[in-house]
């Protein structure tokens, strides 16, 4: 099963490498990674994505919290969140497709960064099977010529949230 596990660790050298390290060793397997400094900046927030029956989730979580870096650990998917990634790409469009990928683009929520000779560069947020759903109609109009995703951002809704207690 999909699991998005969230983390607060210190904002230094060396704390990425530790959870990442811990991953490795033990097998797990890290599906995708975002990380940056939160409004405290003596912290980052580590989102990670992982897939695992829910007991080795929960080893996940309970070696996680040993590290030194790490403040704190959730695994948000029991819990009422919002996620979002996103993707840049760039499109081959050639007259014939421009209308058709313009629609696209619109109907989907995306925006069209840059426009280069038939190079088209679009960017596109949303939670996953969203930005997998337009990568799958828009491969169909135009060929990509280069995808970058970032990782999933996640973050639990309401007041709720993960803190530091410092």
């Amino acid at each position: 099963m999909r699991h998005i596990i969230s983390m607060l660790l210190q904002n230094e050298a060396g704390a990425l490498a530790r959870v990442a390290g811990m991953f490795s060793a033990r097998g797990y397997n890290i599906e995708s990674l975002c990380v940056a400094p939160t409004q405290e900046p003596t912290l980052s927030r580590l989102t990670l994505v992982t897939t695992g029956p829910d007991a080795v989730i929960e080893q996940i979580l309970k070696q996680s919290r040993k590290l030194v870096d790490v403040v704190e650990v959730m695994d948000l998917n029991h819990l009422d969140h919002l996620e979002n990634e996103l993707a840049i790409l760039k499109l081959r469009v050639d007259g014939d497709c421009a209308r058709r990928v313009v629609d696209c683009v619109r109907r989907h929520g995306a925006l069209i960064l840059d426009e280069v000779g038939a190079i088209r560069t679009v960017q596109i947020a949303g939670n996953g099977a969203e930005v997998n759903a337009f990568l799958d109609e828009i491969a169909g109009l135009a060929p990509v010529e280069e995808l970058v995703r970032s990782g999933t951002a996640a973050i639990e809704r309401g007041r709720s949230r993960l803190t530091a207690s410092l």
